[in-house]
C-alpha cells in the first residue's frame, strides 16, 4: 500500500486542496506585513490541520454514514462562500473606512483563523471519497502528507503576502478582503455549476 504511488497522489492531493489555503495565507499576509515567524507558523499550522482533518472526517463519514455525507456534501459549496464571503466582507469594509493614517494592523483571532481554515478546507470532505478504499492508517499517512505539504505552501503564502504587504499596506486590507471573496465565489462556483 505504501508504495511511490501512493505517496505521489497524496503529495497531489495536498497540493490541489492547499491552492485555497495558499490564496488565504497571502491574504493574511497582506493583512499583516510585519507578521512574526511565530503567527506565520500558525496560520500554517491551522490550514494543515484542517486539511488533514477534513478527508479523516470524510473518509469516516464513507465508512459509517454514506448518506448524510451525501445531503452534506451539497451545503459545502455554500458554506465556503458564506464563510469567506464574511470574513473578506469585513475586510473590505475596514479597508476602505479606515484612513491610511489611521490604519493599525489587526491580529488575526483564533477565532478568525479556525474559521478561514474550516471554509478553505471544507471541501478536502470530499477526499474521503478518493481514500474510501483505504484502511485506517494509509487514510490517515495520506490526510498526514496533505498537511505537511499545505503547512509549506501556506507557509509561502503567508510570506508573499507579507513581503506585497510592505510594499501597498495601505491597500492590503483590500486586496486581501478581495481575495477571500473571490475564492468563496470561485469554490461555489466551480462546486455548483
Amino acid at each position: 500500500m505504501f508504495d511511490f504511488i501512493f505517496f505521489f497522489n497524496s503529495v497531489l492531493l495536498g497540493v490541489g486542496l492547499a491552492m485555497d489555503a495558499f490564496s488565504v495565507s497571502i491574504a493574511n499576509g497582506l493583512n499583516d506585513p510585519h507578521m512574526s515567524l511565530k503567527k506565520a507558523l500558525s496560520i500554517s499550522g491551522m490550514f494543515a490541520f484542517f486539511q488533514a482533518l477534513m478527508p479523516m472526517i470524510g473518509w469516516l463519514l464513507v465508512h459509517t454514514l454514506l448518506g448524510f455525507f451525501d445531503a452534506f456534501g451539497k451545503l459545502i459549496p455554500f458554506i465556503a462562500l458564506a464563510l469567506l464571503g464574511f470574513i473578506g466582507g469585513k475586510m473590505l469594509y475596514e479597508g476602505v473606512t479606515q484612513r491610511e493614517e489611521k490604519r493599525e494592523e489587526k491580529p488575526l483571532s483564533l477565532l478568525l483563523l479556525i474559521a478561514q481554515g474550516i471554509a478553505t478546507s471544507i471541501d478536502a470532505l470530499s477526499v474521503g471519497f478518493t481514500i474510501a478504499d483505504y484502511t485506517f492508517l494509509p487514510a490517515l499517512v495520506s490526510s498526514l502528507i496533505i498537511a505537511l505539504v499545505t503547512f509549506g505552501i501556506c507557509f509561502v503564502g503567508v510570506k508573499i503576502g507579507e513581503r506585497v504587504g510592505q510594499h501597498f499596506s495601505s491597500k492590503a486590507t483590500i486586496i486581501g478582503g478581495a481575495i477571500l471573496i473571490f475564492i468563496g465565489i470561485e469554490i461555489f462556483v466551480t462546486s455548483v455549476f
